[in-house]
């Protein structure tokens, strides 16, 4: 074991014994640690003002861009950790799929793939394809220090609807079309889209991310049955290719309160739980052996101060007999969130929960 790795394996040892890491790994913690979901955006006006006239893919593959964004939140709110900043479709983009990211629509595009045939346009995702991951993320882990950083993707499932939808989709009508009438496609598009996604997070831990998270974000659109079927395998793989890092592996969908258990048993060590299920009830839906991150609703946070630290101190004890607790949004922070006010929640939850 070299000097900078943890006993755990290949995790910076800087960040081993921090609060968000040691209730990933369900120890006990100084006090509850919290990160947002979204948390480096749109809310934060040093972020529009760098990000002036640079488009969200762009920004995405410049190293000095993503340094600032990422390190913004962690300066702004003093959160117990760092989410990488990127998107879920940067891998896609990277291995030449031709989509780009449209304001106010969301990733669209160009050739959906609907055939057989298409699959040959998703090929092996190479570190030399993401380098300015790796070049962001040695900047990052530099400036941050003890201050764990996440890194991210999107899960096959998630993936898979945008490339076979073209772009966001409120019914998912070519997607579970697919899925239901060509399954032997489907599972294939999925399996192309985990060795993907695999790699894609392989680049992130290697180059020094302390966790990573998958996005499910559109799971919530199907039925356990389904899932289990058809999904559940390819988050698995995904899971399963970096197991051996020793580094804590978070899941996460919105409207999966049916799901909680299924997306623990992909494979994730922290099941992230949106603001439907409270989390005593969602720890009962996924089992022991796992902690659990969540799960205040975003939109509380335009409510006022103790509106904030109402609703936020009935989140601590709901997750009070949890094995481990990552406080977060039960979704991302929402544009037009006052940044104040998700500075001064960082500071009740790890003051009511000092131990």
């Amino acid at each position: 074991m070299s000097a900078n790795e943890s006993p755990a394996g290949r995790q910076p040892t800087a960040t081993y014994d921090s609060a968000f890491l040691k209730a990933c790994r369900r120890e006990p913690v100084p006090h509850t640690p919290v990160w947002f979901m979204r948390q480096a955006g749109r809310s934060l006006p040093e972020y529009r003002k760098v990000r002036e006239g640079v488009a969200m893919l762009d920004s995405c593959m410049r190293p000095d861009l993503v340094t600032e964004i990422t390190l913004q939140p962690v300066r702004r709110h003093g959160v117990d950790a760092a989410i990488y900043f990127s998107d879920i479709v940067v891998p896609l983009k990277a291995i030449g799929i031709d989509l780009d990211i449209k304001p106010g629509v969301g990733p669209v595009v160009e050739q959906p793939i609907r055939t057989r045939a298409d699959l040959a346009r998703l090929r092996d995702l190479t570190p030399e394809d993401v380098a300015y991951v790796t070049e962001a993320i040695g900047m990052l882990t530099d400036e941050l220090g003890a201050t764990p950083l996440i890194g991210f993707a999107g899960a096959p499932f998630t993936l898979a609807s945008y490339l076979v939808e073209g772009g966001p989709s409120r019914t998912y009508e070519n997607a579970k079309a697919m899925m239901y009438g060509d399954p032997r496609l489907w599972a294939d598009l999925l399996d192309r889209l985990a060795d993907i996604t695999a790699a894609f997070l392989k680049v992130q831990i290697e180059a020094g991310a302390s966790a990573v998270q998958l996005f499910d974000s559109w799971a919530g659109a199907l039925a356990p049955v389904d899932y289990r079927r058809s999904v559940l395998p390819a988050s698995a793989k995904v899971f399963d290719a970096v197991a051996d890092y020793g580094v804590p592996r978070i899941h996460f969908g919105v409207g999966t309160g049916e799901l909680l258990g299924l997306l623990g048993e992909a494979g994730a060590d922290v099941v992230g739980v949106d603001w439907r299920v409270p989390l005593d009830e969602a720890a009962r839906r996924v089992g022991p052996g796992k902690a659990l991150q969540g799960n205040l609703d975003p939109t509380v946070l335009f409510a006022g101060t103790e509106a904030v630290e109402t609703k936020a101190r009935e989140v601590l004890e709901s997750a009070a007999g949890l094995e481990g607790h990552v406080f977060n949004l039960g979704h991302g922070v929402m544009p037009s969130t006052d940044p104040d006010a998700l500075t001064r929640l960082v500071e009740y939850v790890h003051t009511a929960t000092a131990r």
